[in-house]
């Protein structure tokens, strides 16, 4: 059997059963699906879309196996004749999505899968999956970015991150979102992205001196290094990296940088600092590490700590602050009739739908229209065609056009909603022809109801 982030099988079983029903009524009329988030976080005053070239590929390869079905076989609740219908199951439908980089809001379609319904219905979880993940930890970076102004970002998240999957989307996400690279040897392999690294504390300790951890160090790495001084004394080390910098200038080599990993970061950076300069070393940066977010970044800063760069792990990686986002992938409309859920609190816009955004002269962003996607909006579109009969239709762009579109999308916010602090929710209006729609079909649904009712109640009079 494939491995289970390549599996068909990476789903629920719910939607199996759904598809054996279907296939047990002969329903399977066009589907369309939209994946969107209810509402933002407290913690958050907008989301960065990302995932939809994993998403895409998925859909693209989408196929059960031999073995695959074998399993399903092994369920009792599926026919014989259900699981020879999913032999030649392909994704067939056609994708609107948000472009990866995309600021995006509460109840605006990040994607849109129109297919037919046994194919819409499958791909639910493993979209939701890669969509959900991504988009919450690119939206978590995006905060480290605004709050480190400018500082150099390190993702250092994988040795903490929720399995190696984990590890490598969050790596790949957070460069989107515009970090400046992973300690992740595989994201650089898989994705292209800058990779970058200094050493541990057992580099340190295997050696019976710290001085001579230093210096055999410097050695390998003549062309620059960066030494982790916080191992025993962080003071004295930085002393030990004056004098071991001075020696390996004279053999033309550099000491590019010293790391803290503990402690009172702002006060160590500061008497780190002191250090290097008094000693010549004007040229070594400082860098910090150890549970740090946007948070911290935002007091080392207003501090005046004068670290040149950070790496951001555990806390990045999970989105500590707000580790799910409220989303959701719900049926918009079924055979050509809009479908709308009604339960408290989960009430969702009916048809096929499209966000229209707005900027005034500045290019600062100024609002967005959630309409159908038939109107004539007044604004840019954010969903853009991205696969049709199941054919991708383009190649998935380079990271960093996805990355330079973070960073100019970011900017166009209002100043507001770059702050870490909660700001007045931007405004999403929703257009009258999308609520005359969903006025319409609540009616419908609700005389559907009631005339179900009566004939009910006629038959158990008649009983």
């Amino acid at each position: 059997m494939r491995q289970s982030s390549d599996s068909v099988l990476l789903t629920d079983l719910y939607e199996l059963a759904m598809l054996q029903a279907y296939f047990a009524e002969g329903m399977n009329q066009t589907a369309v699906f939209e994946f969107f988030v209810r509402d933002l976080p407290e913690q958050r005053n907008f989301l960065v879309a990302a995932g939809l070239a994993q998403a895409l590929a998925y859909l693209a390869g989408l196929r059960f196996d031999d073995a695959e079905l074998a399993w399903i076989g092994t369920q009792a609740q599926f026919s014989p004749a259900f699981i020879d219908s999913l032999r030649g199951l392909r994704f067939t439908g056609d994708v609107d999505a948000v472009a990866e980089g995309t600021i995006c809001f509460a109840n605006e379609p990040l994607l849109r899968v129109t297919a037919p319904l046994r194919e819409a219905q499958l791909v639910e979880s493993r979209l939701i999956n890669l969509l959900h993940f991504q988009t919450m930890v690119a939206s978590k970076a995006a905060r480290s970015v605004l709050a480190a102004r400018g500082r150099r970002l390190i993702d250092f998240g994988l040795r903490r991150a929720h399995g190696a999957e984990a590890a490598l989307l969050s790596a790949r996400a957070s460069y989107i979102a515009g970090f400046d690279g992973s300690a992740t040897c595989a994201a650089g392999a898989a994705f292209g992205i800058p990779v970058f690294g200094t050493m541990a504390h057992s580099f340190i300790q295997a050696h019976e001196v710290e001085s001579a951890a230093f210096a055999a160090f410097a050695r390998c790495f003549p062309g620059g290094t960066t030494l982790l001084i916080d191992t025993y004394d962080t003071l004295a080390a930085a002393r030990e990296v004056v004098a071991l910098a001075q020696q390996v200038r004279a053999q033309g080599g550099r000491i590019n940088a010293v790391r803290i990993d503990s402690g009172d970061l702002a006060a160590q950076a500061e008497a780190v600092r002191a250090i290097l300069d008094v000693g010549g070393c004007h040229d070594v940066t400082i860098f910090a590490s150890g549970n740090l977010d946007e948070y911290a970044l935002q007091a080392l800063l207003a501090a005046d700590a004068p670290i040149d760069g950070f790496g951001v792990g555990t806390r990045m990686n999970v989105s500590s602050d707000a580790p799910y986002l409220d989303c959701a992938y719900k049926l918009v409309a079924y055979a050509g009739r809009p479908c709308r859920k009604r339960s408290v609190g989960k009430i969702h816009w009916p048809g096929r739908k499209q966000t229209f955004r707005r900027h005034d002269g500045a290019g600062i962003m100024v609002g967005d229209t959630l309409a159908l996607d038939d109107e004539a909006g007044d604004g840019e579109p954010l969903l853009l065609p991205a696969m049709r009969g199941g054919a991708t239709l383009a190649p998935p762009p380079p990271l960093a056009d996805l990355r330079a579109r973070a960073q100019t999308q970011i900017a166009a916010l209002p100043a507001s909603l770059r702050s870490l602090a909660r700001a007045p929710p931007y405004p999403v209006t929703v257009s009258d022809r999308l609520r005359e729609l969903a006025l319409r079909t609540d009616q419908r649904q609700e005389g559907l109801a009631l005339e179900n009712h009566r004939r009910l109640t006629r038959d158990m009079g008649a009983w």
